[in-house]
């Protein structure tokens, strides 16, 4: 249990929180609704309109799946689906969402851990078997956790997050506040060329750490699973055929990516805070906590708009940083990746037929 606590941690920590949602879909089009993704351990969760789906490769090579209905804040109240206020409202959606994506995947982990002692690496064939269960896993080797287990290993991830969220927090937006506040004060110079060099050791900071925790075999697997989930999207909006061998062939690199999305924030800052006042390091870093939803919907209706015009030279420009630093977050992922993407998306989309007929007969 502590050993898949840790796991989800060091991804959450590594990847979903510093990242922002790596892999999540961050734009929606105006006629037609954008799927997208997260990478999680051994797994990729898919989300639709009204439904999202997580699909997990277990120690045993079985693929899991668990879908639910989900409705997103913007959903329910509509009236607040404006430009630059839906893109916070979108990001707390799609975080609480990461993170129960990241939870069952942590659950499922825990399940192998109980049965063997150890999880086991496994080389499944594609084309595996596939359990499609909803809150437990089918097998004899098998116990689902007690009641009062499965809540303590949530609160234990919840409070790790918590704790993955401060250190983000601190990490890129109160050390480069402090560094420039005590440069600023031995080499005097304007609030604009310190805003800029403020902005630059953030960029630093993100690319340093990514690429620092690439090297960690537990996250060179999640990105491993973001390449394919971006594979599997990029192969769904091209019409292809939604086979392992009919997927493999398209780019691992996406333009809606989250992580695309944190360097249109890192820039947008840049802007922003030029106009805030300097004249201490606590003053300064309340403000970056008080205008983050600022940041965030500046950000989100940019990656809307690249998303909504990908083809255009604007939208490249734009995204043309994010999508060299995929070239960090995903990888070439293993044919088994690919196939956990697709039942994932499959998921959705089938979840999504269901509910249409459903609606066709009651209508």
């Amino acid at each position: 249990m502590g050993e898949a606590i840790w796991n989800a941690y060091r991804v959450e920590c590594g990847l979903t929180l510093p990242l922002l949602l790596a892999g999540v879909d961050l734009a929606e089009h105006k006629e037609r609704f954008h799927y997208g993704g997260q990478a999680i351990i051994e797994g990729v969760m898919m989300r639709g309109p009204k439904d999202f789906a997580v699909a997990v490769r277990r120690a045993n090579g079985e693929i899991v799946i668990k879908k639910e209905d989900v409705e997103s804040i913007l959903g329910r109240f509509k009236w607040l689906n404006r430009p630059f206020l839906r893109g916070t409202l979108a990001l707390i959606d799609s975080m609480v969402l990461g993170i129960k994506a990241l939870m069952y995947s942590a659950d499922i982990a825990m399940k192998d851990i109980d049965a063997n002692g150890k999880p086991e690496e496994s080389k499944p064939e594609v084309g595996g078997a596939v359990g499609d269960a909803a809150d437990q896993i089918e097998g004899p080797a098998v116990d689902a956790p007690s009641q009062e287990g499965g809540k303590i290993g949530d609160i234990a991830v919840s409070a790790l997050m918590v704790v993955g969220i401060a250190l983000g927090v601190g990490l890129f937006m109160f050390v480069p506040t402090a560094v420039m506040t005590h440069v600023k004060s031995a080499y005097p110079m304007s609030r604009y060329e310190a805003a800029a060099f403020e902005g630059l050791i953030k960029i630093g900071l993100f690319l340093g750490y990514v690429v620092a925790i690439s090297f960690m075999k537990d996250i060179r697997r999640v990105f491993q699973y973001h390449g394919a989930e971006h594979k599997t999207i990029n192969a769904y909006e091209a019409g292809a055929q939604l086979t392992v061998d009919g997927v493999k062939p398209y780019s691992k690199v996406h333009v809606r990516c989250g992580t695309s999305f944190i360097f249109v924030v890192l820039v947008t800052s840049i802007i922003v805070f030029v106009f805030v006042p300097w004249n201490n390091v606590f003053e300064r870093f309340a403000y970056h906590l008080l205008l983050l939803p600022v940041v965030a919907g500046i950000a989100y209706e940019v990656i809307k708009l690249a998303g909504r015009f990908k083809d255009s030279f604007i939208a490249r420009l734009l995204t043309f940083p994010g999508l060299l630093m995929q070239g960090i977050t995903t990888k070439e992922p293993e044919p088994e990746m690919i196939e956990v993407a697709i039942r994932s998306l499959e998921s959705v989309l089938e979840k999504e037929a269901e509910r249409s007929q459903a609606e066709a007969r009651s209508a």
